[in-house]
């Protein structure tokens, strides 16, 4: 049994479809792993919150909103419970995003504050603060507790926001390859370093950190994925792939933070190794250009989604010598 902290080349290499489901009604907009449940929920065009066992490949609720739209989505602490952003009645309402529970489908509270969509969502992994970035050039700092935005950051362009493992630091990239790295405690006092990555001017699609804190994951409108030292800002790796004009792709760091995948405007998806720098294998997606990507925080396995169909991606124990979990 191959453990999420013991993956090598062959591992990465051998991935392949494990299960499909292709009866959303509509694209897929974003997905999110649960990080100590074994559950995946996406967001899609067709205005469903959908919630799966990924241990059994099962599709566990359906939830359709129907008002709001669902776009950006990600999970709380709590299993059952997720935020949500809008995709209607910005304007009138102002209920750019939703806290939603999943167990008897009802709006815990809604958050008022973006006046356009937003394109980048994520939780503290340490309390109950979470932040968006919307195109409305701005990041908000909120608590699930309350329903008052408690942090505003202005920014240019469309913004990306992550925090780091240990909620201690957060980063905000923008357009002009500028990230901006905030201590979370004391965010208003401005950032304690800009990296510059140079050479990209293109819209920012998304930045993550590794669980071992030590890099970050760029990727841009251009189709450019950046490996950077979190600490210094360096670039360990810049990877270009094929262009997508109609699809923002996504990349994933590797639970351990060894290996990074990523989409492609061919239909392909791509492996490279963080410290040889090498691409360690790739595959033929089987469903189109890859928008959405993410590697499960506890399981050797990762989702994909592209345009209306959703993957999950596993070892393929035949091309091994040895059983793989």
């Amino acid at each position: 049994m191959v453990e999420v902290n013991q993956l090598s080349d062959d591992t990465v290499r051998n991935m392949s479809i494990g299960a499909l489901f292709s009866d959303f009604a509509g694209k897929i907009f974003s997905l999110d792993f649960h990080r100590t449940a074994d559950l995946l929920v996406t967001a899609s065009e067709d205005d469903s919150v959908r919630l799966y066992d990924i241990a059994n490949a099962k599709l566990l609720k359906t939830t359709y909103h129907k008002k709001h739209g669902a776009d950006r989505i990600c999970f709380t602490h709590h299993p059952s419970s997720v935020i949500c952003s809008s995709r209607y009645n910005l304007d009138s309402t102002g209920e750019s995003l939703r806290y939603l529970s999943m167990y008897d489908n009802r709006c815990l509270r809604y958050f008022k504050g973006h006046k356009e969509r937003v394109v980048s969502l994520c939780i503290s992994p340490i309390n109950d603060s979470f932040m968006s970035g919307s195109l409305d050039h701005s990041v908000r700092i909120w608590d699930l507790r309350v329903n008052a935005c408690q942090g505003l950051l202005r920014m240019r362009g469309r913004p990306a926001v992550a925090y780091d493992q240990q909620g201690l630091v957060f980063a905000v990239a923008m357009e002009g390859g500028a990230i901006k790295l905030f201590d979370s405690r004391s965010y208003d006092k401005g950032p304690f370093e800009t990296f510059l990555v140079g050479g990209d001017m293109a819209e920012v699609c998304d930045i993550k950190f590794s669980n071992d804190g030590k890099s970050m994951l760029l990727t841009t409108r251009k189709n450019n994925t950046y490996i950077l030292d979190a600490y210094g800002g360096e670039k360990r790796g810049v990877f270009s792939l094929d262009p997508s004009p109609d699809t923002e792709l996504e990349a994933t760091f590797t639970p351990d933070g060894q290996y990074v995948i990523s989409g492609s405007g061919d239909g392909t998806m791509h492996a490279w190794g963080i410290n040889s720098g090498n691409k360690v294998g790739s595959w033929d997606s089987k469903i189109g250009v890859v928008s959405c990507l993410k590697w499960a925080p506890r399981r050797v396995m990762f989702a994909a989604a592209a345009s209306s169909v959703l993957t999950f991606w596993i070892p393929d124990e035949s091309k091994s010598g040895k059983p793989q979990n």
